[in-house]
């Protein structure tokens, strides 16, 4: 399959998951993405969660379909060599504290010097400007700055975390997204223009700017608006979704929990009947949600007791027949183990280096979304530090051998 990014090159100047996960996305179709690491130890991701080995799974989840190049920026030659490459690429992502990139002397304006037509993309904790732009701060500061922390738990706890760098990674998506859209824009313009009126977009209009907490924020849905309009401040609800109901997580007599969203006006009844609570769902209060919510604990606790009489596997099957969606709670185990993931190519195996005598063969999740039936071939999971380098350096910039040291 021809990919839809082939042609384009990325310079990732990136740390960590926000700007890789921007990054890894155009890899994955096809774009040619040299990530810049440090010398010796490379980007810290190496290490996170590493059980065994040099290099972790969550690296090589994160940085496949990519060329791994060493560069001391430190230095003049390491800016320079990012200036030169700038010259060759369409998109430059970082994810540097603001202020970075100009203190090595490698500013925007620089590259764009550089490259007039360069799109460039930066993802900070609050932005490029603003009073806290400033302000270092990972995923998590900006998870609690944007609303989403403060929804996350048991009303009658503090608030928790979910399990995954979810900030980061919707940062990433929305970098993404917008260096994707300025390269777009770029190519519509040119196809728009003559050849002798073609001239680059102003820096500005090229320069896409992600905050972490803004793009928290928007993904909080309704609750600025429903605070502004209603005075309503939303709270932590546990496995439930505040104002619909029922939805929740309930255990089966198994040990094991399943969820089921019959939250639906038209499934309400259906599901009620399959639980053997036909008066729940001929009451005529419980027929629109906003009455379903204010009796989520009836509705829960006689939902709870139907699970409790069944096991995962019969529950699941009893509301399947009846279209009532629901599902089993999965772990990674699970997850390999199951067809739908199979079906489309959504588990795909490498033998990785994790520190035996010989390579394991281990699963990575595919490619997103599917274009055609599965998900398209991972090419090659995260790369070893700096192993492209001299590829890159002597094909892109004609650097010689005694030139790259």
């Amino acid at each position: 399959m021809a990919l839809p990014l082939s042609g384009v090159r990325v310079l990732e100047l990136g740390n960590y998951i926000a700007a890789p996960t921007a990054a890894r996305m155009p890899a994955d179709f096809g774009a040619e993405v040299i990530k810049v690491e440090r010398p010796e130890t490379g980007d810290e991701l190496r290490n996170w969660r590493l059980y065994s080995g040099t290099t972790s799974m969550l690296y090589r989840t994160i940085n496949r379909n990519k060329k791994s190049i060493v560069l001391d920026l430190r230095t003049e030659q390491g800016r320079q060599d990012v200036i030169d490459l700038a010259a060759e690429c369409d998109i430059v992502l970082e994810n540097f504290r603001p202020g970075t990139l100009e203190k090595w002397g490698i500013s925007p304006e620089v590259l764009s010097a550089a490259n007039p037509e360069l799109i460039i993309t930066r993802i900070s904790a609050f932005g490029q400007t603003g009073p806290m732009s400033q302000r270092p701060g990972f995923a998590a500061v900006a998870e609690a700055y944007g609303g989403f922390r403060n929804l996350v738990g048991d009303p009658d706890r503090p608030p928790v975390r979910v399990g995954v760098s979810i900030g980061d990674s919707i940062a990433g998506l929305y970098a993404a997204f917008g260096s994707v859209m300025a390269l777009f824009q770029r190519q519509t313009r040119r196809a728009a223009q003559a050849p002798e009126e073609q001239s680059p977009l102003p820096l500005a209009q090229r320069s896409i700017d992600v905050a972490l907490n803004e793009s928290i924020l928007s993904m909080m849905e309704s609750l600025i608006p429903d605070y502004l309009a209603y005075g309503v401040e939303r709270e932590r609800t546990g496995g439930r979704m505040e104002g619909i109901a029922p939805s929740n997580a309930y255990q089966c007599n198994d040990g094991h929990s399943i969820i089921i969203a019959g939250n639906g006006d038209a499934i309400f009844q259906r599901y009620m009947d399959t639980i053997d609570r036909a008066d729940l769902g001929a009451d005529p209060d419980l027929a629109s949600n906003a009455g379903r919510w204010r009796r989520r604990e009836e509705l829960d606790a006689a939902i709870s007791a139907w699970t409790g009489l069944h096991s995962r596997e019969q529950a699941l099957t009893i509301l399947d027949a009846a279209g009532v969606p629901s599902g089993p709670i999965y772990t990674a185990a699970d997850i390999v183990a199951d067809e739908q993931y199979a079906a489309r190519n959504m588990i795909q195996h490498f033998p990785v280096d994790t520190g035996g005598e010989e390579p394991t063969e281990v699963g990575f999740v595919g490619v997103v979304p599917v274009i055609g039936d599965v998900s398209l071939p991972i090419r090659s999971v995260g790369p070893d530090l700096g192993e492209h380098t001299r590829e890159v350096l002597s094909t892109l910039l004609g650097r010689t051998d005694d030139e790259m040291g």
